[in-house]
């Protein structure tokens, strides 16, 4: 199966910078995995292997790899890096998620 997903500049920017201080050849590998408050949970890793079932997407350098199974879970979505008050992180635009967990850092005035 191929899917339909996508970098955005400030992740593939995000991902240089961490892979810049990994042994070469080494890529990000995202998944989805059964868990969590909402049902699934999405895992980032880093590897230096693909598998000949895994989807390959590269931008500006960047290199990310979804194993087969997670691949109809992500379908559509961008990989997106936040810089936000409440701190940074990956953030996965999902259009097939129809329910997020609530349990991340909360802020009021």
């Amino acid at each position: 199966m191929t899917a339909n997903v996508t970098l955005s500049a400030s992740a593939a920017k995000q991902i240089n910078t961490i892979l810049a201080a990994q042994t070469a050849g080494t890529l990000l590998r995202i998944g989805v995995e059964g868990g969590g408050c909402s049902g699934f949970s999405y895992t980032f890793d880093l590897d230096t292997a693909v598998n000949a079932d895994d989807q390959l997407i590269e931008r500006d350098g960047a290199k990310v790899v979804i194993d087969e199974a997670s691949l109809p879970f992500l379908d559509g979505s961008e990989i997106d890096y936040v810089d936000e008050l409440i701190g940074a992180a990956f953030k996965i635009h999902n259009p097939n998620a129809t329910a997020a967990c609530g349990c991340g850092t909360s802020f009021s005035i």
